[in-house]
């Protein structure tokens, strides 16, 4: 029905485009102030970019049929396209780069979206060519300012870490490892509890089963894991994670952390931390945003196969929206325009339209509209009210303006 934008997608009023570019705007203002610098990446990617070297499922992207370059795609994330340009169109810059977007993201759902919305849209910043944990601080804390910008409330971190995780997993056999991982990737404990299996022994079912629920206050959990048989890579990444959490605990007022070994994200291309920013706001449990460290993302696009560190995160403009709608400072309506130029007679139309024009120069924010005829002097004068303009100006046929205050402008 051409009546209806096509499912799975939805269209942004003025109102509510107004509302998330101002959610935009601050967090592009605390991106700036931290020294991020914008990029606009293509919509469209060959598949191969795309999924990542497998890393992404490309059952999740919408296909383009077969082009002269190959199958395209629309972007389901941005981090994969970032990472292709950053190594292919920007070798020559200064290092570390600092890069933040703000751009509509594409997602298909196996068996069809039910209701489910198949166009996003998001901002996030990557940080690339930074390795260690003082880039990994920057990033929670950029995060965190972010969000305080804001006027966000009851929300929190969720911290994991992919290499410790895989090292965790490396104690069960091939054969299940998949499975386990897939139960805990989805919090799926009841099949993890009734997983039968010849290779899965009591004793690794517990294990499991601790591995599921490794998450708390981030001292309890770390002295948790330091106490199982680590392997020294293992016991290296759980030093780094302390000191992590003790740097942001030293550096932010506010940055809520919950450390959750369990946590295994869809989106295999993540090598360190990974994290998840969730609302629980009026009981209503939100995932405002995800990211992570992928050291070994960006060697997939470059030409000579280079590994190049990276860590960033994406937030979600639908579920910051819908979370700050009963914020005061979010706005309830859209700009009113300042002045309506009205000729007075077909003589002054070309009058007016100088004038509206000389109101615009004198200042680049001002909004100004020329009425175009066909209503009455009080026809224009209701329009004007209940579109907020309180500046009319008549324009005579020479040019002369009249100005006129609508004393009872609605608030």
């Amino acid at each position: 029905m051409i009546h209806q934008p096509p499912a799975g997608t939805r269209d942004l009023l003025p109102l509510d485009v107004a509302q998330k570019r101002w959610i935009a705007d601050r967090l592009r203002q605390v991106f700036h102030q931290w020294g991020y610098q914008r990029i606009i990446t293509s919509t469209l990617e060959r598949m191969d970019a795309l999924t990542a070297g497998g890393a992404i499922d490309p059952d999740t992207v919408i296909q383009i049929e077969d082009t002269s370059e190959g199958r395209l795609g629309l972007r389901p994330e941005l981090t994969a396209s970032i990472a292709r340009a950053a190594v292919t169109r920007m070798a020559g810059s200064t290092y570390p780069q600092r890069l933040y977007y703000n751009a509509n993201v594409f997602r298909r759902f196996k068996g069809g979206h039910h209701g489910r919305q198949m166009e996003f849209y998001q901002t996030g910043v990557e940080l690339l060519h930074a390795a260690g944990s003082l880039a990994d601080t920057e990033i929670l804390l950029l995060l965190a300012e972010g969000l305080q910008s804001l006027g966000m409330a009851e929300w929190h971190i969720i911290l994991g870490e992919a290499g410790l995780t895989r090292s965790l997993l490396s104690i069960f056999p091939e054969s299940i490892r998949t499975t386990i991982r897939r139960c805990i990737a989805n919090l799926d404990r009841v099949t993890l509890e009734s997983l039968a299996h010849p290779d899965l022994s009591e004793g690794l079912r517990e294990k499991a089963l601790m591995l599921f629920d490794l998450r708390g206050k981030p001292a309890d959990v770390l002295q948790t894991v330091s106490s199982w048989d680590l392997d020294t890579r293992g016991k290296s990444i759980v030093n780094d994670l302390k000191n992590l959490c003790d740097r942001l605990e030293k550096s932010s007022t506010h940055l809520p952390i919950v450390l959750d070994l369990s946590l295994i994200e869809t989106i295999d291309y993540y090598t360190g931390i990974v994290f998840e920013v969730v609302s629980a706001q009026n009981n209503q449990y939100r995932v405002l945003g995800k990211g992570g460290r992928y050291d070994r993302l960006l060697e997939l696009y470059h030409p000579e196969g280079k590994s190049t560190p990276g860590v960033g995160f994406a937030l979600n403009l639908e579920e910051l929206h819908a979370c700050l709608l009963s914020s005061e400072d979010l706005p309830r309506s859209t700009p009113a325009s300042d002045f309506l130029v009205i000729p007075t007679s077909p003589q002054a139309e070309i009058a007016a339209i100088a004038h509206a024009q000389t109101l615009r120069n004198a200042e680049p924010s001002v909004r100004v509209e020329l009425d175009l005829g066909g209503r009455s002097p009080e026809g224009i004068r209701e329009y004007a009210k209940s579109s907020r303009i309180s500046r009319l100006v008549w324009i005579e046929a020479d040019g002369t303006p009249n100005i006129e205050i609508l004393t009872d402008k609605t608030k």
